[in-house]
Formats: structure tokens, C-alpha cells, sequence
């Protein structure tokens, strides 16, 4: 995987993508806490697909959120991000917010997107179980709300990564730019739209996810037509980074299904 610079609308907008591999091309969309720069499950992605991971505008490198009002701006924003960069008929994986982008995007534009993976995503409400108010959380709580383990080697490494002044600096410009997006809740609507995704759809669910709870998963499938649910018994908000050799198997499952029929 190699980073490439990439400009949207004119200049208007730039960001960093990690860019590599080959065959059908596939989008990610990342969550609230940034980009996702090195993390294998992209490179174990990328001996199948030709992967584009852009880091979002107000994410780490991306510039251009000003620009952006609201929810739909965003998606709208990434299928003029497909269009400029002449990417056809792509899966799109997205996460968290970046789930919430993803429904988001084919709603808008039901026929433009090859299959969806929609892995802990943001975008409903239910008043019975309420996302936590993450934004106010420190990363001790952050780690055991998102971990299946908190206490093990991953979240280890990533509250030692929090300790570094240039990692929380870089986890609030995150957050304040998710808020944008997600408060006070991360529901703008998608509820009445949900019903125009028409592309196959996969959804990936940690067990243990305490962010937004696999509940959620089971609402987006009775709210989606012909969606399934996996959920990954070791994980919680992170499975591509708690269980990375299963997710990748389920979702390059999912995705080469038609393949895998035809062949």
C-alpha cells in the first residue's frame, strides 16, 4: 500500500489515501478515530482488491470540512471522491461513521455501488439502547467501550499511543470533526432513506461492541432488504483490529461471492 495525494473538486478538497493491490476496487471508509494508516487488514484487503482508504476531510491529512453542512454533503462528497478518481462500481466497506457514510452513499445512489459492508456503523437510534456519549469519554473509557479485551496487547498499544501529546491532539481534532457528523445523536435521518439500499449488504458486528451495541446490527437488518449479520464472537468497535484474519475472510467472502458462483 503506497499514500497518494488526491484533490476533490478543484482543490477544494485534499486529503491522503493509502492506495494498493488489485482487482475490483474497493473504498473504506473509516470511523471517528481517524484513519486507519498501516493497519494490515489493508494490506490483507489489497491481494484481492485494488484498495482505496482515504482519510476523510478533518481526518488526519484531509482538508475541506468547511465545506461540508452535513451528513448528506459527506456522502455526496465521496461519490464526487469516486467520480473524479473514475472508480467504477466499487464495494464500499465502511466503519462506524464511516458505516453511517456508506448507507448514506447508497442510499443517495442505489445503482452506483457494487455490495456494501456496513461493520459497527453509525446512523440509527434506538431509544432503548443509546450510543454512549463517546465525546466526552477519556481513552481509558473509550478503550473499554470499543475492546472486547481492554486489557490485552491491542489495547495496551493503543492507550500507550493515547499518552503521546501528538496522538491526543490528533484524537481530538478527530473527534471534534466527527461531531460535525454524529452530535448530540448519530441519527440525521438515514432511517427514511434506508429503504432506497438496494446493493447487496453485509453486516459486521463485534460482540462485545459497547459503542454501539450489536443491536444495532440487527436493526439495520430488518431496516435493510436481503442483508445478513455476522458478528464476530472476540471483538468489540474494532474487529478489523481485535479478530483482522476473520474479518478479512468474511468480508472478502461476502464480496467475491459472485465470483466464487460463476467460477
Amino acid at each position: 500500500m503506497q499514500n497518494v495525494k488526491v484533490a476533490i473538486r478543484k482543490g477544494k478538497f485534499t486529503t491522503v489515501m493509502q492506495w494498493g493491490g488489485h482487482g475490483a476496487p474497493l473504498l473504506f471508509l473509516h470511523g471517528a478515530g481517524g484513519p486507519m494508516v498501516g493497519a494490515p487488514f489493508l494490506d490483507k484487503l489489497a491481494k484481492h482488491f485494488t484498495v482505496y482508504a482515504p482519510a476523510h476531510p478533518g481526518f488526519g491529512p484531509g482538508e475541506g470540512i468547511e465545506h461540508l453542512d452535513d451528513i448528506l454533503d459527506f456522502a455526496l462528497y465521496y461519490l464526487d471522491f469516486l467520480d473524479e478518481l473514475q472508480i467504477d462500481d466499487p464495494h464500499v466497506v465502511g466503519h462506524s461513521l464511516g458505516g453511517m457514510l456508506a448507507a448514506e452513499m447508497a442510499t443517495l445512489a442505489p445503482y452506483r455501488l457494487r455490495r456494501l459492508v456496513l461493520v459497527g456503523a453509525a446512523g440509527l437510534w434506538l431509544e432503548d439502547t443509546p450510543i454512549p456519549d463517546f465525546f466526552t469519554f477519556k481513552p481509558p473509557q473509550l478503550l473499554q467501550a470499543a475492546l472486547h479485551d481492554p486489557a490485552g496487547p491491542l489495547g495496551q498499544t493503543l492507550l500507550k499511543q493515547f499518552e503521546s501529546p501528538e496522538m491526543q491532539i490528533e484524537m481530538y481534532k478527530c473527534l471534534a470533526s466527527a461531531g460535525k457528523f454524529l452530535w448530540p445523536l448519530p441519527d440525521k435521518g438515514l432511517k427514511k432513506r434506508i429503504h432506497r439500499i438496494q446493493v447487496p449488504t453485509l453486516l459486521l458486528w463485534g460482540a462485545s461492541d459497547k459503542l454501539i451495541p450489536p443491536v444495532y446490527g440487527e436493526a439495520f437488518l430488518q431496516a435493510i432488504p436481503g442483508a445478513r449479520l455476522v458478528t464476530l464472537p472476540h471483538s468489540g468497535h474494532l474487529p478489523m483490529l481485535e479478530e483482522p484474519d476473520a474479518f478479512v475472510q468474511v468480508v472478502t467472502g461476502f464480496l467475491l461471492e459472485d465470483e466464487a458462483r460463476s467460477s
